[in-house]
């Protein structure tokens, strides 16, 4: 099971993910010797500490088939969600902005300045710029752009649609986009092949990368436009896909270009082979699954582990037609779990929110109701070398001696993680260790119910967009229960879910983020002070604080891998102490299930599964399963 995932960092065009579905960064060193890149002057791509696996020259990423052939069509449903997108609606057709609900796969029809790779942690190479030159200071950014680049309408995409983008979505854009950019302080044309762009003093780290994937639209089209406005025209793309059929709420179908500019540049020989990329939308997940075993849509990564367990065996499997397949994910974990409010009173204290905590029983849940599937997750850097184990070490403590006044005395210890319940469903010491907590903080009981130190029962309500959680909340909620706490599960629809996450307007929620092997200026959209305080940021727990503030400046600014991971888990420790959630579960593999038409590489990426842009329509197998 899932909460569903949200990117910590930004998704962006086509260009800077290769593919809609995210593409989390991995900790593992690569096989290949890297080929250095310039700290300033002209490069081919660019990187968070400098190094480039691939060559000037290079004809194609390793991971990709160049020879896939083209053609067919690809279902699927979203898995992750970007800017102002939902899982099971959509009723605008821009997602980068704050008003409605975007549609998926729209990131698809926008190319960037470059593209990512996906055998490496964080390099970037040339996409609609052909190379960066980058000053002395790091200030100064000179992308060159390739002439031959041109949106869907055969308009030339220009430096100036560049620097008119990058303004734009500082400007009007969705506040987890604009916010990280805010540090973009000019953006202008030098001609139509050249686009500087001005950075402030103090600028992250991975700024220039951020704004080398992100989408550039038409400056031309969006002249007279609000462009914030909910629309269903398509904006002017210039990427391997454009906008199809559509019914809202229901599917959105993306054609691939047939005379994509790109076609033939190395970072995009192999990908982008399907000739439709259709998404499904379902309300109810038991309705998706249904779909899927009529063939609605063919492609399924299965999140709920009941229906993986006990749900495939129907014809379509048993003759070979839907296959299942499980492969290891290598990625860094989702960070996923209950996330309070602290902006709500009843959160105020760290002690009440561990004793909440304390109710939950994770080993007995995953057994009941997850079928054994999951691990539990303990740290916000899950299975990268970000996460903190043991005692600080020298490094860390030069980070976290100096502000000991100003954490708990335990983030110089064990890393916190919580405890093992005994696994029956309620722990007993546990339940009266989270009662000795809330009497510490001064909760008294009164008539069988916990009331905070000014009177007020402790009361709060779990927001989810999906009956899925019942059965995972409600044996929490009944163990919430024993120790004198009410607590009630509203479930309600997408658009809802999204207003009051938006808003701020909830006690307790589930989320998943994808995890990342390079954090940077991101972090301080989920966790950071200023992030806190705006509408449709990623800070839903309302974090506050200006240790984590000046730890996720640290993260930011990091000049070398070594210092950034000192950072990260300097930062675990405080956030684990803070106790801002009760950290829920990850699964190593991914489970997949799909009619068998497809070809894949022989060789997935280590940052993902690179689906659907690395793989392509099989006529043979279709044609042998009766969908040819």
């Amino acid at each position: 099971m899932s909460a569903g995932a949200t990117r910590r960092s930004i998704v962006l065009g086509t260009g800077a993910l290769a593919l809609a579905s995210s593409l989390p960064r991995s900790p593992h060193a690569e096989e290949s010797r890297p080929v250095p890149s310039k700290a300033h002057g002209k490069a081919h791509g660019l990187s968070s500490f400098g190094e480039l696996k691939y060559a000037p020259d290079f004809a194609n990423f390793d991971y990709v088939n160049p020879m896939a052939p083209r053609g067919g069509r690809f279902a699927t449903q979203i898995v992750q969600t970007f800017g102002n997108q939902a899982f099971d609606t959509f009723d605008t057709l821009n997602p980068y902005v704050f008003r409605g609900t975007g549609a998926a796969g729209i990131n698809l029809t926008f190319d960037s300045l470059m593209v990512r790779a996906l055998d490496e942690p964080d390099a970037l190479y040339g996409l609609v710029a052909r190379s960066v030159e980058t000053s002395a200071d790091g200030l100064n950014y000179r992308f060159a752009l390739r002439p031959q680049a041109r949106f869907h309408d055969g308009s030339p995409l220009t430096a100036r649609d560049a620097a008119f983008s990058l303004t734009l979505l500082k400007e009007k854009g969705h506040p987890t986009i604009a916010q990280v950019i805010r540090d973009v302080a000019e953006a202008t044309a030098e001609g139509n092949e050249t686009l500087l762009v001005r950075f402030a003093p103090g600028r992250s780290r991975d700024l220039p990368l951020i704004v080398a994937g992100l989408p550039i639209f038409s400056a031309k089209f969006l002249e007279g436009r609000d462009f914030e406005a909910q629309t269903l025209q398509p904006l002017l793309g210039s990427g391997p896909y454009q906008v199809g059929r559509i019914d809202i709420g229901r599917f959105i179908e993306l054609e691939r270009v047939s005379d994509y500019w790109a076609a033939d540049l190395p970072v995009m020989v192999g990908q982008n082979n399907f000739d439709q990329i259709r998404y499904e939308y379902f309300r109810d997940r038991q309705v998706a699954f249904e779909a899927f075993k009529g063939g609605a849509y063919t492609y399924r990564q299965e999140f709920t582990s009941r229906i993986w367990a006990t749900g495939y065996d129907f014809p379509a499997v048993r003759e070979g037609r839907v296959k299942r397949e499980t492969l290891p994910d290598t990625s860094p974990a989702a960070i996923q779990g209950w996330f309070f409010n602290t902006r709500r009173e009843v959160f105020k204290d760290p002690r009440v929110r561990e004793a909440i905590g304390l109710c939950f029983d994770f080993p007995w849940t995953n057994r009941t109701a997850m079928f054994g599937a999951y691990e539990r997750t303990v740290s916000f850097f899950q299975k990268t070398d970000l996460m903190a184990t043991g005692k600080p070490s020298p490094e860390e403590l030069a980070l976290l001696e100096p502000v000991s006044g100003q954490v708990p005395a335990e983030v110089f210890g064990e890393a916190w993680t919580p405890p093992v319940p005994d696994g029956s469903g309620q722990d007993r010491a546990l339940l009266a260790r989270a009662v000795a907590l809330l009497k510490e903080a001064g909760c008294t009981r009164e008539g069988g119910a916990l009331r905070l130190p000014g009177g007020k029962p402790i009361e709060f309500e779990f927001l989810d967009s999906d009956s899925v959680w019942e059965p995972i909340v409600q044996p929490f909620i009944r163990n919430l229960g024993l120790i004198g706490i009410k607590a009630r599960q509203r479930v309600v629809d997408a658009a809802q879910y999204q207003a009051r996450l938006r808003d701020f307007d909830f006690d307790i929620t589930a989320r998943a983020a994808s995890g990342d092997a390079t954090p940077g200026p991101e972090l301080r959209e989920a966790y950071g002070s200023r992030a806190a305080e705006i509408p449709g940021s990623n800070n839903l727990a309302g974090i506050n604080d200006p240790v984590i503030d000046a730890l996720l400046d640290r993260i930011a600014n990091a000049d070398s891998r070594a210092s950034l991971t000192v950072a990260c888990r300097a930062l675990d420790r405080v956030l684990r102490t803070g106790r801002y959630w009760i950290p829920m579960w990850y699964s190593p593999e991914y489970r997949l299930a799909l009619w068998d038409m497809f070809g894949r590489p022989a060789k997935l990426p280590t940052y993902g599964l690179g689906v659907p842009a690395l793989w392509w329509y099989d006529e043979q197998k279709a044609r042998r399963i009766g969908r040819g």
